[in-house]
């Protein structure tokens, strides 16, 4: 290999531009077959590169440098050959230098972008046509990114050679030659689409900037675009025209971006946000006329390429853009319905079923843009489309645009119905879920498809979303027009939702008799609606007269609800899963209208009491379900109280369950709990039996509250149905909220908040990473983006010494997680000529793979003789004119010298810098925490500053007297579980939710105490406050990371305010602190005490207090010794001053309540410190 490669590099050094080429292609060869041809990258920048050559060698030269990674000195090179080619008569060379801007690292693409922006700027003008597709096609990659246009913020002439340059690509899409044509289209494309999304930003890895004068420049640049493109639209129409036909696609995303901005309004918007000085007069003002005319005339251009077209692609793009022209005011239905018909006839080309997902979203997502009937016939063709969807998120998203839709379509056209319109049949939910393969899934047992369970679970969640208030919308588009039509349906009315939503209990009836492997969720979803709608309709009380003032909409949906309890309590027999038996007898017993049973059927297996109570026995007695199928002792409790409610409210009902529970009772299979509770329901039935009056005893009112969860107990959670199940809630809620709630983007964030919107952050403080006498000061901050997983450093580089620095090269290692994009082991940049006192900035941008401590080290090398001594010129009897001899006097460069290498310390990445907060209810916050199977526990402490007074005052004024270590906390990206804090007057506890990058859970609880509970006296003083930290993960790698270095881990949480304390000298301190007390007590008991004065009221309350504080611990099943601890040393000073009162003999009964507790007390802390000396077999003196 070392001799083909040798051989390769002595054609490169050949002066034969075709040994060059062969050369170059072998070379190509080989790094196609992945061998490392970085020496030949080398050879082919100093021999081709940086020397004149052909344009096909050039070309070959800068593709190998693509393929390979090259040192920061060799990327100088490349630099100054560009310059130089920039100038080279043969504009074909000329082309193929700029081709290679776009692969120019960003840290050195500014300043050749400067250095060259005259040549730049003469390309556009060239005659050869080459050179001008090069440019348009290189500038458009570029000048989008974020790169350039944070350069332009800082340098005021390149930002309006910038513009000029986009003014130039803009009119070069009206250019004579077709490919320049197409590549200035996909240009202004770009720059469209980067706008919104920063996609190229992102795959070219730049750097993290966070600033308003970016958006406000790019702003700038894509409204200006829109403006020549809106007064141009005609020629430019024309031109796409005579563009080959497979060109043509380009082209219209451009035209329909720009004409949508002017018409709906959206150009206003990107002109305010560009801050621009333009006066109006240069300003597109048209009237409402010329745009829509202007819409009109872009959507003719475009239809014929639907019906004509042979080309998928080109289908689907006109298909999208036609769509979104749909949205603006005055789009026309008929134009989004072209479009999706045309889009769903790709459905079954054999070339385009890849991408199936893209047509569904494409067409669920604009269904709203059609008319009511032509939504109505393609719902259940939609429906079959997105069974069979692969990507499960796609199905998700599909799903809860059709159930949205459903909603949309029935709400809407019941109401125009009231308003005298003429009914359009098929419009109910009923109807569009009657597809014969829908309904077969919805009625079958078993199905090996989720499906039907993600319908049902999506259409239930919709109707809640429905139940709430509909978001308020500033900005016109797409979701305003949904949100239109669900107001117009609703009638802003508060229970107008209802109505939908019992057709959807209708439909999805079913789903109780399932049997689906343990997976619950959907059905808990479906009663949970179930009951929502038998509380607001008020089932038990029957249905309402006409003379009660019951309207007759309201009389037909109680009818229709009494009728679908009777039918569930008809299906209680087929259900197939023990557990949702239970449930189901709830949500049916608490709601079911008993006094309109008829008593003549008492006596029938048939009537509904009767077949409710055999389920209960069933539920009772039901011991062959293992404990996976069945929680049986939340079944149990659910049917007792069911009973108990039901026995109360109905004579005959009492006396069945009274028999029931007796039995029950009387049965082993009762334990000693459940006993009790049967004796209690028995006694309550009978006093209802014989106190009608009082019946409110046995019976509450219905809340509509559905107590169970789809999740089962904790030490069940490993089971794979559980996990389904959460899976299935996870994907449901993203869907569901994405689509009503969606998050608003950064565009009308920053319109709607301005300058303080949360988007914009502020530049965290910077870091000193040199010492005070190093000769280079280097500070850093460093910026993260959670969604790309990266991290940049941007460093400020200080030349502390007297002289000029010609060179000063800056290294950045990494360790931990870190990595660099292109796969190197470490990042250079190259500074030059460093001026003394000037500073001079710089950036690093590295990835993260995974949740572990990470850093980065810096070393500053500088090279104080770099340039001053050069080598000595080649004398001998050569001729002066030998191409060798040329080649190497060419080549000869600057000798670099000996460098100073400085190294700073490392630059640490906080770990905390890894998470994000992750919003979490308080119930599943603790419902998740105890299976959370990783777990690291430690103890803090932090001195608290200030008197036990000025605790207190703070406290009554609202501020927290106890967070004074933990105040930084709020800013850290956790999301605080509980708005309030959980706190006794002894302690606190504080709950913190966070993932990580990649997705795992953290969760974290403090436990600490009140100052306030402290004897603090009221001089000012100093008191060491301590608090236990307990971290939960879902992965043990975390809680390993997190251990690995507790403090560390506690600096980067409070910023350096609690410092961590070893479990030993937990242990210690607790010890010492009862010695203490132990000794007070023998002193105390040997001298004679005071006489007993009153006690005060606040030694009362405090010692109530206590005992609630207590019962409080008890209750947070967290084993938390050291609190107990604390709350002992909070208690001794009381101890000891009753301790010491003499009393006379007594008996035990003289004793007050008070003094039995303090012995009681007393006792505690001798038997601790027994087993304290036994554990460390020490004496007691």
């Amino acid at each position: 290999m070392d001799i083909l490669y040798a051989q390769i590099q002595a054609d490169l050094r050949s002066n034969d531009a075709l040994r060059q080429t062969n050369a170059l292609l072998q070379a190509l060869q080989h790094c196609a077959a992945g061998r490392d041809v970085s020496v030949l990258a080398k050879s082919a920048v100093e021999e081709i590169v940086a020397s004149p050559a052909s344009a096909v060698c050039k070309k070959l030269a800068f593709g190998l440098i693509r393929a390979t990674r090259l040192t920061a000195d060799l990327w100088e090179i490349v630099c100054t050959g560009i310059r130089t080619d920039f100038d080279f008569p043969d504009p074909d060379v000329t082309a193929a230098a700029v081709s290679i801007l776009a692969s120019i690292p960003s840290y050195r693409l500014g300043k050749l972008i400067s250095d060259c922006n005259k040549e730049i700027s003469n390309c556009f003008d060239s005659p050869s046509d080459n050179l001008r597709l090069s440019i348009t096609e290189t500038l458009g990659c570029i000048l989008a990114r974020d790169d350039l246009v944070t350069l332009c913020e800082n340098n005021v002439n390149l930002l309006d050679r910038v513009s000029l340059w986009w003014t130039r690509i803009g009119q070069n899409m009206l250019d004579r030659a077709d490919s320049v044509s197409k590549v200035a289209f996909e240009s202004v494309g770009r720059l469209f689409k980067e706008f919104d999304s920063k996609r190229m930003s992102r795959l070219a890895g730049d750097k993290l900037v966070d600033s308003e004068n970016s958006l406000a420049i790019r702003s700038n640049w894509v409204s200006s675009m829109v403006d020549f493109v809106w007064k141009k639209r005609n020629a430019l129409m024309a031109r796409s025209l005579v563009l080959p036909v497979e060109n043509f696609r380009v082209t219209v995303f451009p035209l329909v971006y720009a004409v949508k901005a002017v018409a709906s309004g959206a150009v206003e918007v990107i002109r305010k946000l560009s801050k621009s000085s333009r006066g109006a007069n240069n300003v597109v003002d048209s009237g409402n006329a010329e745009r829509f005319v202007g819409v009109s005339d872009v959507v003719t251009h475009l239809v014929p390429f639907l019906e004509s077209s042979l080309d998928p692609a080109l289908i689907f793009e006109v298909g999208i853009n036609m769509l979104s022209l749909a949205d603006v005011p005055g789009g026309k239905p008929e134009w989004a319905a072209a479009s999706i018909i045309a889009i769903l006839t790709l459905w079954d080309r054999q070339e385009y079923s890849s991408a199936r997902e893209s047509i569904v979203r494409a067409v669920v997502t604009n269904l709203h843009l059609l008319d009511l009937h032509m939504q109505v016939s393609l719902f259940k063709r939609l429906l079959l489309m997105v069974r069979n969807l692969r990507a499960e998120s796609d199905r998700m998203h599909a799903l809860a645009c059709i159930c949205r839709t459903a909603l949309c379509v029935d709400l809407f056209a019941k109401e125009s119905v009231r308003r005298g319109q003429k009914p359009l049949a098929g419009t109910d939910i009923a109807s569009l879920f009657e597809d014969v393969r829908i309904k077969e899934d919805l009625h079958s047992v078993t199905t090996k498809s989720l499906f039907r369970e993600e319908l049902v679970a999506s259409l239930v969640e919709s109707c809640f979303q429905l139940s709430l208030p509909l978001p308020e919308q500033k900005n016109s588009g797409t979701e305003s027009r949904v949100i239109g039509a669900l107001a117009y349906g609703t009638g802003y009315g508060a229970l107008n939702w209802t109505e939908p939503a019992l057709e959807v209990v209708e439909v999805c009836r079913p789903c109780v008799k399932w049997d689906c492997d343990g997976r619950i969720y959907a059905i808990d979803c479906y009663l949970k609606l179930l009951v929502r709608l038998c509380h607001i309709y008020d089932t038990r009380g029957g249905v309402k007269k006409l003379k009660d003032g019951a309207s007759q909409d309201q009389i037909l949906n109680e009818t229709r609800l009494q009728n679908l309890q009777r039918e569930l309590v008809k299906d209680l027999r087929e259900v197939k899963n023990p557990r949702i038996c239970a449930r189901l007898i709830w949500a049916i017993g608490e709601h079911i209208d008993l006094e309109g049973l008829d008593p003549l059927l008492a006596d029938d297996p048939e009537d509904p009491l009767n077949i409710i109570v055999s389920n209960i026995h069933k539920v009772l007695f039901n011991i062959d379900s293992s404990a996976t199928t069945a929680n049986r002792l939340q079944d149990v409790q659910a049917v007792l109280l069911c009973s108990q409610q039901l026995g109360s409210r109905h004579a005959r009902a009492g006396q069945l369950l009274m028999k029931e529970v007796e039995e029950f009772r009387s049965n082993s299979l009762a334990d000693s709990v459940n006993k009790h509770q049967c004796r209690l329901i028995l006694q309550r039935i009978k006093y209802t039996a014989n106190h009608p009056e009082s019946r409110w005893a046995g019976v509450s009112e219905t809340r509509g509250d559905y107590p169970f969860s789809h999740h089962k107990l904790t030490v069940q959670f490993y089971e794979a149905s559980a996990a389904q199940d959460r899976k299935l809630e996870g994907l449901v809620h993203k869907a569901i909220l994405e689509l009503w709630r969606p998050d608003p983007s950064e565009l009308t964030l920053l319109l709607t908040k301005g300058i303080d919107s949360t988007f914009l952050k502020v530049p965290p403080s910077a870091l000193t990473l040199t010492g005070s006498s190093d000769p280079c000061y280097v500070e850093a901050y460093h910026l993260t983006d959670a969604s790309d997983g990266r991290i940049t450093l941007h460093l400020k580089v200080l030349n502390l010494t007297e002289l000029e620095l010609n060179r000063v090269d800056i290294r950045v290692g990494l360790s931990g997680a870190l990595y660099y994009m292109d796969g190197s082991s470490q990042a250079v940049r190259q500074l030059r000529n460093l001026v003394s006192q000037d500073p001079v900035l710089c950036s690093v941008t590295s990835g993260v793979s995974h949740f572990e401590r990470c850093a980065l080290w810096v070393q500053v090398l500088y090279y104080p003789f770099y340039g001053s001594g050069v080598a000595g010129d080649y004398e001998g009897d050569y001729a002066e004119d030998d191409p060798q001899i040329m080649r190497q006097k060419r080549s000869l460069r600057p000798e670099l010298g000996e460098p100073v290498i400085l190294r700073c310390q490392p630059y640490k990445i906080p770990l905390t810098e890894l998470l994000l907060p992750h919003k979490i209810s308080p119930v599943e916050y603790f419902r998740l925490w105890p299976s959370l199977p990783a777990i690291v526990e430690y103890t803090g402490a932090y001195t608290y500053e200030g008197s036990g007074f000025t605790a207190t005052a703070a406290q009554q004024y609202g501020a927290s007297p106890f967070l004074s270590g933990l105040k930084s906390l709020p800013s850290k990206p956790f999301h605080r579980v509980c708005s309030h804090i959980l706190r006794t007057v002894a302690g606190f506890q504080l709950c913190f939710a966070a993932k990580t990058w990649h997705g795992g859970f953290v969760g974290m609880m403090i436990f600490g105490a009140s100052e306030v509970s402290r004897n603090v006296d009221l001089g000012d003083e100093t008191t060491t406050m301590m608090c236990k930290f307990v971290v939960r993960a879902s992965d043990a790698s975390i809680t390993k990371e997190i251990g690995s270095d507790l403090q560390g881990w506690l600096d980067d949480l409070t910023d350096g305010g609690v410092e961590y304390m070893p479990e030993d000298e937990v242990k210690e301190a607790s010890v010492e602190r009862l010695r203490i007390s132990m000794e007070r007590i023998a002193l105390l008991k040997a001298a004679q005490p005071p006489p007993k004065p009153p006690k005060s009221d606040d030694e009362e309350e405090e010692e109530e207090e206590g005992e609630e504080e207590e019962e409080e611990e008890e209750g947070e099943g967290e084993g938390d010794e050291k609190k107990k601890k604390k709350k002992k040393k909070g208690k001794e000073k009381e101890n000891v001053e009753e301790e010491g009162k003499e009393k006379g003999p007594s008996t035990l009964s003289k004793l007050t309540p008070e003094e039995v507790e303090h012995r009681a007390l007393q006792a505690a802390v001798l038997q601790e410190w027994h087993m304290l000396c036994k554990a460390r077999s020490t004496k007691v003196n």
